[in-house]
């Protein structure tokens, strides 16, 4: 995967096609309606996403977005498909990164939920990010118990993708996930065994953590819309530290992302960790003189 480039003008004409911007989170969002997951992003038998180099993109980025898609977070999907993505990857390329691929998973509850985890593919073009995104599940569930599934990113990631970037030139990816909620702390073998197909180990928390940072710089960010996200906010600086990032505004989210990726490539081929000018998105400034990926 990742083959494609990503186009913004095509990107915007079958937006405005698609109506994105006045249609419903069900109209846009289709699973909703059927009320189950797309049998694409059942992980159940996966064995790897990939995201590999290619003659488009000889030096692949991973980057993995760990969505929630409990009750009070399944907005942030529908902003980011009328324009949180597109000002996400313009961002990044404009940042001058331009072979990210994007992986979406989709983020609930083991405990609680039908479908507690979604898998995309990693991908690069504007046309393959939208599908993947849209054929997300926002299955509104989560539950009353002590957080949601976001152990299950880090359990994906580290056990079920191959990533060129570090087998060949030992970078890490990126994994982010997002949510307002604490993140649970055990993941049962049982549990494994039900979304994936196979399983015979049990996991806490912090075991995934480590094995998920082996190969991807670990990031969560929490959005802080309720007093108990804000409560929630104190558990993940705890295990994350800095790469805990909170923003009280959910449409932050792809600058915030963007620039820790920018910042992240200019470290890593400059070893310059410091950001020069303002690599901020605003509309669509600058975006029509770039070669999109």
């Amino acid at each position: 995967m990742g083959g494609t480039k990503y186009n913004l003008d095509d990107r915007i004409l079958r937006a405005k096609s698609a109506g994105y911007a006045s249609k419903s989170v069900n109209d846009i969002f289709v699973q909703n309606k059927e009320r189950k997951a797309h049998e694409s992003m059942n992980p159940k038998g996966v064995t790897f996403r990939e995201a590999r180099d290619s003659e488009v993109h000889p030096n692949s980025l991973p980057i993995i977005l760990g969505l929630d898609v409990t009750g009070s977070m399944g907005h942030i999907p529908h902003d980011l498909v009328k324009e949180g993505l597109p000002k996400l990857m313009g961002g990044i390329i404009e940042g001058g990164v331009p072979d990210a691929a994007l992986l979406f998973l989709g983020i609930g509850d083991h405990e609680c939920d039908g479908y507690p985890l979604q898998v995309g593919q990693f991908e690069s073009g504007d046309e393959e990010l939208d599908m993947w995104l849209t054929r997300t599940y926002i299955e509104s569930g989560g539950g009353g118990n002590a957080g949601e599934s976001y152990l299950l990113a880090w359990y994906f990631a580290a056990f079920h993708t191959k990533i060129d970037a570090f087998e060949k030139r030992g970078q890490k990816g990126l994994l982010f996930t997002i949510g307002d909620e604490p993140n649970l702390k055990v993941l049962p073998a049982s549990a494994i065994k039900e979304i994936m197909g196979s399983g015979e180990q049990t996991y806490t928390d912090l075991e995934l953590l480590a094995e998920a940072k082996k190969r991807y710089e670990v990031y969560h960010i929490s959005v802080l819309h309720s007093t108990r996200a804000q409560s929630a906010e104190i558990g993940w600086k705890e295990v994350l530290g800095e790469n805990c990032i909170s923003v009280e505004d959910y449409k932050t989210i792809p600058e915030v992302i963007k620039d820790i990726v920018c910042k992240r490539h200019k470290t890593l081929f400059t070893g310059d960790s410091t950001t020069s000018g303002d690599s901020s998105v605003s509309g669509n400034s600058g975006f029509d003189h770039i070669d999109m990926l």
